[in-house]
């Protein structure tokens, strides 16, 4: 997995940044916030804002200086777990081995819970004094992050997700789906680490895209392993899910022994990108063997 120094570091980090930044429970309306910090502070493995972390401090950029944009990323993917698991959607009770938002609070709190981490996100990317880079740099971040959480993204893509639930589908509509639903968010975390660095250069950020967009197909490729083999407790959600709720899967179309293939191949093409790059990218390539092996 990453270097367990490093994201066990991270980990903390975000969740004090969460923590800090999250409004208080007591401030009204208060329901509206515990359901905030309920979902958001569930401790999680907040491998986004560490791919955040990973790509920048790479490339020379103090970890202080990272810290709103890993935050940022990790409010988007919160808000997203939030109006996932709701019943007109993936309908799941259980989120890290605790009671969803909506089970927790109720359908409509869940609702506003998801918006306001959403229009946080933004509002801190926007405006905290603590990222000190230009107003460009800053801009092009907020574009990179809406647009990934958008309709040509992350809620894009579970847009055909639910569009596809009893429908067989091809490898390339099952990749192209995933690359918005899954990848987008996790292609956009090394972004933001780029982003925050002085480095301009098109070769570099083509091939951070390559390893980027790979670990996002690898990762969503086990989760579809792990729905299956993998049982309730380990996930912290309810196992078997997709294939009760007829999911397109990898598994469903490659089979299980096809699809850990392809998860392989699409780990060795994010290596092969990383070591191209002349930077000490073990983190990184760490991160790439880690979504793999993940038990949950």
């Amino acid at each position: 997995m990453p270097h367990r120094p490093f994201l066990k570091l991270t980990q903390q980090r975000v969740q004090g940044l969460l923590n800090e930044f999250l409004p208080k429970e007591t401030q009204a309306p208060q329901r509206l916030h515990q359901a905030m910090r309920h979902s958001a502070l569930n401790p999680g493995k907040r491998l986004r804002p560490a791919l955040v972390y990973a790509t920048g401090e790479m490339l020379g950029v103090e970890r202080s200086l990272l810290d709103i944009p890993a935050l940022a990323v990790e409010l988007i993917h919160a808000y997203s777990l939030i109006h996932d698991d709701l019943p007109c959607m993936d309908d799941d009770d259980l989120r890290r081995g605790i009671p969803t938002c909506h089970i927790a609070f109720d359908e409509a709190t869940a609702v506003l819970a998801g918006d306001a981490l959403q229009t946080l996100a933004f509002e801190i990317l926007s405006s905290e004094p603590r990222l000190n880079i230009s107003a460009e740099s800053r801009l092009q971040m907020l574009t990179e992050l809406t647009r990934a959480s958008g309709s040509l993204g992350m809620g894009g893509g579970q847009a055909i997700d639910l569009e596809m639930t009893d429908r067989e589908i091809d490898l390339k509509t099952l990749e192209s789906m995933h690359r918005m639903k899954t990848g987008a968010l996790i292609d956009v975390s090394v972004k933001m680490g780029y982003l925050a660095s002085d480095l301009r250069d098109e070769e570099l950020m083509g091939l951070l895209g390559v390893y980027s967009q790979s670990l996002g197909l690898a990762f969503q490729i086990r989760d579809d392993i792990l729905d299956i083999e993998a049982d309730t407790e380990t996930l912290g959600k309810p196992q078997g899910s997709d294939q009760e709720k007829n999911k397109s899967t990898f598994p469903a179309l490659l089979g299980l022994e096809g699809a850990k293939l392809h998860a392989s191949k699409l780990v060795d093409r994010a290596l092969d990108a990383l070591h191209q790059i002349p930077y000490n990218s073990d983190n990184l390539a760490a991160f790439a063997q880690y979504i793999i092996q993940r038990e949950y």
